[in-house]
């Protein structure tokens, strides 16, 4: 079959779980569609193929995206070699992308397009802090699939830690990085709106494995040093309940907020008030939220986990400290909200970190990439 030469738009079929607009969706939907919608204005076509959810049209344009949603989200994987089949009766592809995230879809089995596949991070052992024993064994089984299906399929990773992680796993192929990007027009310093009071900020996801709960115990720590700290947690998820029964049985319930799902204003508007953001997740691709937070000027704590330690430059932009280690969490939020001379330093530092994360610059390497593949 013939493929779209060097300088010729590209045709690009990308196969994920969810799109942006799913409410379900996080980090992985938010890396594909900044990136991509800014390949689609580069004059390529993309198409994504993913899961619907309540209210979605089976079909629709966003941001140049050419959405197709089908069938259920539990049983999405199952669903896909059909769906992309009756897709490619009808399109000519140059080029298929599996975005690989926790039950692959097994593409190198029946694509028959050149592939690439994006990873942000394996969840491992991980997956048992999350669900039961049951539905964690099925992820955890089908990540083993991956080092057999996919060991020669070329690779687009967003840190070196899940690079290296795809490596020791037996990976053949090329693996490219692919880093996460922050819009500097949306995430500003706005020093006015920081609050006179010290506070902690958490934004993303509630789920069981990123173990906002750790927070909560470090925070109840730190109130007792300095009893007019409180805490923000922005986001919204299914573990949401048993953290504010966690904060009523730690007696925070007066200091803590959760805000539940908020609008992109209202995110960079807390990250402005917050004098620290933490994330105290044991597993992450990049932390996207980590340079949301550093292009606000806001110095980031996170556990020394992978990705978190890609994104977070220890002592400089932030700290890093022992994943599950509560004291030691609360002890380097002590620190930092004691300090503000270490805090402004940290501050500035993040922002210039930042600074160097494009995502203009992700989609032309992407582009570069899959012109490669597409070479091949």
């Amino acid at each position: 079959m013939m493929h779209a030469p060097a300088d010729h738009p590209l045709r690009i079929l990308v196969i994920n779980w969810q799109d942006v607009l799913n409410p379900l969706g996080g980090g992985a939907e938010v890396h594909f569609h900044e990136i991509f919608k800014r390949v689609a204005a580069l004059g390529h076509e993309v198409t994504l193929l993913c899961s619907s959810f309540p209210g979605a049209p089976r079909a629709e344009i966003v941001d140049g995206i050419n959405i197709i949603r089908r069938g259920q989200r539990n049983f999405f994987n199952f669903i896909v070699p059909g769906a992309y089949r009756r897709l490619r009766k009808t399109n000519q592809f140059d080029i298929v992308i599996d975005d690989l995230n926790k039950i692959p879809f097994c593409t190198p089995l029946y694509v028959r397009e050149p592939l690439l596949t994006i990873v942000h991070h394996l969840f491992g052992r991980s997956i048992y802090l999350e669900a039961s024993f049951l539905p964690a064994s099925y992820v955890y089984l089908s990540e083993k699939l991956v080092p057999w299906i996919y060991r020669r399929t070329p690779f687009a990773a967003v840190s070196a830690s899940t690079r290296d992680e795809l490596q020791r796993l037996g990976i053949k192929a090329s693996i490219d990085l692919l880093p996460n990007g922050v819009d500097a027009d949306q995430y500003r310093v706005d020093d006015k709106r920081k609050r006179e009071k010290p506070l902690i900020g958490y934004l993303g996801r509630l789920k069981r494995y990123k173990s906002v709960d750790h927070l909560l115990r470090a925070f109840a720590i730190v109130r007792r040093s300095m009893p007019d700290a409180e805490l923000v947690i922005v986001g919204d998820g299914d573990y949401a309940p048993e953290l504010k029964k966690l904060a009523c049985e730690l007696e925070l319930q007066a200091f803590v907020r959760f805000t539940g799902q908020v609008s992109h204003e209202e995110k960079v508007r807390h990250l402005n008030e917050s004098w620290v953001v933490v994330n105290p997740s044991p597993k992450e691709g990049w932390g996207l939220t980590v340079i949301e937070a550093n292009a606000c000027g806001v110095p980031v704590v996170a556990a020394d986990s992978p990705g978190l330690r890609d994104s977070v430059r220890d002592g400089k932009t932030g700290v890093l400290y022992p994943y599950g280690r509560i004291e030691n969490l609360a002890a380097a939020l002590l620190n930092l909200l004691r300090d503000e001379p270490l805090r402004r330093t940290m501050g500035s530092e993040a922002r210039r970190w930042a600074a160097g994360f494009s995502w203009d610059a992700s989609a032309q390497q992407a582009v570069e990439i899959m012109k490669h593949i597409c070479r091949l």
